[in-house]
């Protein structure tokens, strides 16, 4: 049986409620903490979940909701069907200059923020001219898509409608724009900024060695 929008949100929260802390929640606390505008409504909810198979309740004690099984295996199906984990260990922190003890923990590192959002996209760096902020050619940059960027970000920006560049904007008097690069050996490019379209700023960089 299909959850609604608010049974669902309920859910979460008795589930995580119950993980965190080893007990579940009062009607109170799952009011307060969903914006619920009554005690009546929770247990409305609560209810319409016992009547489909997700809450089992004792009336005989109070904090007596429990999901179940059911719930349990559901999250194991859209677990299975979502594919590969979009996150990996993060097994500790290593010096780039004198060693440090590497401890293994319980971290993960997630790209689901990127990767599940329409808005990232990457692109594959060509050139030089980022060196100096270790972006190399043949790197990949995660990029936002936006137009609302602030000085000194690293930017995708299309010049006078022919040429796309990645570098660090800034805003200069006269409504003019410096896009300047991390290479010593080269010059910033200064245009109108009407001349130039900014199509999104760089998030991370990504670099293979295999």
């Amino acid at each position: 049986m299909a959850l609604t929008r608010r049974q669902k949100e309920v859910l979460d929260f008795i589930a995580d409620f119950l993980d965190r802390n080893g007990y579940s929640p009062s009607y109170d606390e799952i009011a307060v903490g969903l914006h619920l505008a009554s005690l009546a409504t929770v247990h409305k909810h609560i209810g319409a979940l016992e009547d489909k198979n997700y809450l089992r309740r004792s009336f005989n004690r109070s904090r007596s909701l429990e999901v179940t099984s059911k719930f349990a295996d559901e999250m194991r199906r859209i677990r299975r069907d979502a594919g590969p984990p979009l996150s990996i260990p993060l097994a500790g922190r290593i010096a780039a200059g004198a060693p440090v003890e590497a401890v293994a923990g319980t971290e993960t590192l997630s790209f689901s923020d990127f990767a599940g959002n329409e808005d990232t996209y990457a692109l594959e760096v060509r050139g030089d001219s980022m060196i100096d902020d270790h972006i190399l050619s043949g790197d990949f940059v995660l990029v936002e898509r936006t137009t609302e960027v602030r000085d000194g970000e690293i930017i995708v920006a299309l010049v006078r409608g022919a040429e796309t560049t990645l570098k660090r904007l800034y805003r200069e008097a006269n409504d003019m724009a410096r896009l300047q690069p991390a290479n010593a050996g080269m010059e910033p490019i200064r245009v109108p900024l009407a001349d130039l379209q900014i199509q999104g700023r760089v998030l991370a960089v990504l670099r293979k060695y295999r």
